[in-house]
């Protein structure tokens, strides 16, 4: 064993709320299962179900308010907070028009503002169009944190799977290798350049740290973790162990 998965999320409507999980559903097919379920159309955007690039929905990168919303689901049902709106309780499926008023307000009034609110096909309306697991590495959050003078949340980086044990930046060798988290087989497929999302706080929604100078400046690139591939449908949790192939 080499290390263990320490923390899961998954964000039912993209860009709009982070959800910590004990326990996931992964398949080759669906990624997590429930993540990114859901995104809301910007006024801008083709009026379509279809995959889309992240610049046509609401998304933290644009709205660095969206980083503080938090999300809780139970069955059909998605509650959302935010330090500076009421508390939001939909079935996305019927209420879309409610979540395009509610979270209007934290959306920047110079950009195009919230439209429909559309079912993602197949995996989720992730910001690839394959269906990836996001997984990041606790330890070099930490080495990022040391070099940025502040703690660093991780839901600032909207990654699915956290694993604790690895050396700083091992994640990396796991692309184009298969490990297994749990039962679970998986293999890295690329790394994650990062946009402008991590720059906000999750606390406040405020931007308060350059996430890509201090990872070009110390390490000369803008990658935080990885994308992983599932070889077959299983379950993993908080706690599992994280087997790579050199351990």
């Amino acid at each position: 064993m080499a290390g263990r998965l320490a923390l899961i999320f998954r964000h039912p409507v993209k860009g709009i709320g982070s959800e910590a999980l004990d326990r996931a559903a992964l398949s080759p097919e669906g990624a997590l299962a429930g993540d990114r379920a859901w995104a809301l159309l910007n006024a801008h955007a083709p009026d379509t179900d279809a995959w889309q690039p992240r610049r046509n929905f609401l998304q933290v990168a644009s709205g660095p308010a969206l980083a503080a919303i938090r999300a809780s689901s139970e069955g059909e049902t998605v509650r959302l907070s935010h330090p500076e709106r009421p508390e939001l309780a939909l079935t996305p499926a019927e209420d879309g028009a409610a979540l395009a008023e509610w979270v209007a307000p934290l959306w920047p009034r110079e950009r195009p503002g919230p439209a429909r609110l559309v079912r993602a096909p197949g995996h989720g309306m992730t910001d690839m169009p394959d269906p990836f697991v996001s997984l990041g590495n606790l330890a070099s959050l930490r080495a990022l944190s040391e070099r940025a003078g502040q703690a660093l949340d991780p839901r600032r980086f909207r990654i699915n799977l956290w694993v604790e044990g690895l050396a700083p930046w091992e994640e990396f060798d796991l692309v184009r290798t298969e490990f297994r988290i749990g039962d679970v087989s998986c293999t890295g497929a690329e790394r994650i350049g990062r946009c402008r999302a991590p720059e906000a706080d999750p606390a406040t929604g405020r931007r308060d740290v350059n996430v890509c100078g201090v990872l070009a400046q110390a390490w000369d690139h803008t990658d935080f973790g990885i994308y992983l591939r599932v070889a077959a449908a299983g379950e993993v949790a908080e706690g599992d162990p994280v087997h790579l192939p050199w351990s």
